[in-house]
């Protein structure tokens, strides 16, 4: 990866029984690397719902009714160059007809020297948010 790239965060989330394939197809694909890490992943479990309407094809649940699932919510990094190839990963792996997912820019966020993190540029200013000054 570049000493200087820019990176997104993945936010997806999957039925807790599909985690671990979709897990692999997104870092196939070269998400889930900060470092000198590889397959790094936020995974936390929840419930998900959802109510299939006219001409879905659900998996899971009925039309018409509300349906409520075990999912798993993924966060993984990625480099933005590579953004098409892994939403393109996450939507061949991903069970779910429509899958929920959302890609954020990691502003201020680069590889430097190895470590993801905000450069010297991001800092906030003497006195600035998180300095502990009062307004």
């Amino acid at each position: 990866m570049p000493a200087t790239e820019p990176l997104d965060v993945l936010v997806v989330y999957v039925p807790t029984d599909g985690t671990t394939a979709l897990l692999d197809a997104l870092f196939a694909a070269g998400a889930g690397r900060v470092g000198n890490y590889e397959e790094c992943a936020w995974v936390v479990t929840g419930r998900g719902r959802f109510r299939p309407i006219e001409d879905a094809l659900p998996i899971l649940g009925t039309l018409g009714e509300l349906t409520t699932v075990d999912e798993d919510r993924i966060e993984v990094v990625l480099p933005r160059r590579l953004r098409a190839d892994v939403v393109v990963a996450l939507r061949s792996a991903h069970p779910y007809e429509e899958p929920a997912f959302h890609v954020i820019e990691a502003a201020g966020t680069r590889v430097v020297d190895g470590r993801a993190g905000a450069g010297p540029q991001d800092a906030p200013s003497e006195g600035g948010a998180g300095s502990g000054d009062q307004p």
